[in-house]
Order: C-alpha cells, then sequence, then structure tokens
C-alpha cells in the first residue's frame, strides 16, 4: 500500500516538474527568458501559478504543437490547483475589507 502512495507522489513531482519545464518553454516563446524566470520566481517563492500555468497551455500548443484540446488537458491539472488559491486570496481580501470597516 505504501508503494503506491510513493508511486504517487513520484507521479505527482514528474507531471509537476513537465508543467513547469513547459511553461517555462511557452513564457519564454512569447514574452522573452526574463519573463519565464520571473514566472518561475512568482510560481516557487510566492505561490502564485497562474502565469506558469497559461505558460504551459502556450508552451504546449506553440512550442510543442499541440492542439489545443490537448494542451487544455495537459494544463487542467495545474488550473485546478491554481483556481482555488485565487479564490481564497480574493475572498481574504474582501473578508478584510469588511473587518477595517468596524
Amino acid at each position: 500500500m505504501a508503494a503506491l502512495g510513493g508511486l504517487g507522489v513520484l507521479l505527482f513531482l514528474i507531471v509537476g516538474i513537465t508543467q513547469a519545464v513547459i511553461g517555462y518553454m511557452g513564457i519564454e516563446f512569447h514574452l522573452g527568458s526574463i519573463a519565464a524566470i520571473i514566472a518561475l520566481v512568482v510560481a516557487f517563492f510566492f505561490r502564485f501559478m497562474l502565469p506558469l500555468t497559461i505558460g504551459t497551455f502556450f508552451g504546449a500548443m506553440d512550442v510543442l504543437g499541440w492542439p489545443w484540446y490537448l494542451a487544455l488537458i495537459f494544463t487542467a491539472p495545474g488550473l485546478l490547483f491554481a483556481l482555488p488559491f485565487m479564490v481564497a486570496a480574493i475572498l481574504d481580501g474582501i473578508s478584510l475589507k469588511k473587518t477595517d470597516d468596524y
């Protein structure tokens, strides 16, 4: 049973690293190396994955030549992880504004 958990972690890491590499390639293709490095720094130090996730979609589609639907399927796990954090940040900002009014 523990072997399955270890295999799942390994698979998760491989997919994550692959998405980061393809995201870097997509951002570098469209915006240049400096923007791609900034996106990696923002993703890993500030935990804001949206630029790298968007770069993953365009990297798969424009750099690797995948059709848009396969690029979207490949990018979907990154979107599923980025979206809850964005919603939580927005809701946290709204709740802070409400508490500041009192």
